[in-house]
């Protein structure tokens, strides 16, 4: 059995984007982020897009560019502090803006990866995170019900891809990429370099293929990628 090639070009990928999509980005600030895709997502021009990630980058990169492009509805992250026009567009109410602990933003995501409709948890309670959210009595005491956090298309970046989409990541820049793998219904990944089927061991694979999409090969690693240094 021959297992199918999912490499194809990255504007032919990020197509299939259409307005209204909420999309999952991998990364933890700079690390592990797909700016590749990210700039070929503004150049494609969907709109009214739910926008999932653990920050909103800083001014001039990754999120910021769809900012600027007029091209997000919703933001959902943990925090945007480091984005002065995230925080402008949010207090002037051009952008929907849902705070999430980090690790409630996780294991949101995770928990929509594994097939789960959600989880109880207790973290945020009486605080404005609880704000709108149901309220439950379990065995264990008083928690609030956080749904999981499904997207129509996940991009992610990883260091090394196979044809058939298994995935290595390098260092801290694993962070979110696997989960957003996992979470949602389309997988479009960008990766430095695509090697043959093989040669990739098992123990390196952190996101296996059927997961995957489309891989797109990257030419260059543009200085974006570079901020901070690897």
């Amino acid at each position: 059995m021959s297992l199918p090639d999912k490499t194809c070009a990255m504007e032919d990928a990020i197509a299939t984007i259409r307005d209204g999509a909420s999309v999952i980005l991998g990364g933890f600030g700079v690390p592990g982020t797909p700016f590749c895709l990210i700039e070929a997502l503004v150049a494609h021009g969907a709109r009214d897009l739910t926008i999932i990630k653990n920050d909103a980058n800083e001014t001039g990169m990754g999120v910021d560019w769809l900012l600027q492009a007029g091209l997000v509805k919703r933001l959902i992250t943990s925090h945007i502090g480091l984005n002065p026009r995230a925080v402008s567009m949010m207090n002037d109410g051009s952008l929907d803006v849902e705070f999430n602990a980090q690790g409630i933003l996780a294991e949101r995501i995770r928990a929509a990866g594994a097939g789960v409709m959600g989880f109880v948890t207790d973290i945020g309670m009486d605080t404005l995170l609880a704000r709108g959210k149901q309220r439950i009595t379990t065995a264990a005491g008083e928690g609030m019900f956080e749904p999981a956090l499904y997207a129509d298309v996940a991009l992610i970046h990883a260091e090394r891809a196979d044809p058939f989409g298994n995935l290595c990541y390098r260092a801290s820049a694993r962070n979110f990429n696997p989960l957003a793998a996992m979470a949602a219904r389309c997988v479009i990944a960008e990766a430095e370099r695509v090697e043959s089927l093989g040669a990739i061991g098992p123990d390196e694979v952190h996101t296996p293929g059927p997961f995957v999409d489309h891989v797109i090969e990257m030419s260059e690693l543009p200085e974006v990628y570079g901020v901070v240094k690897r």
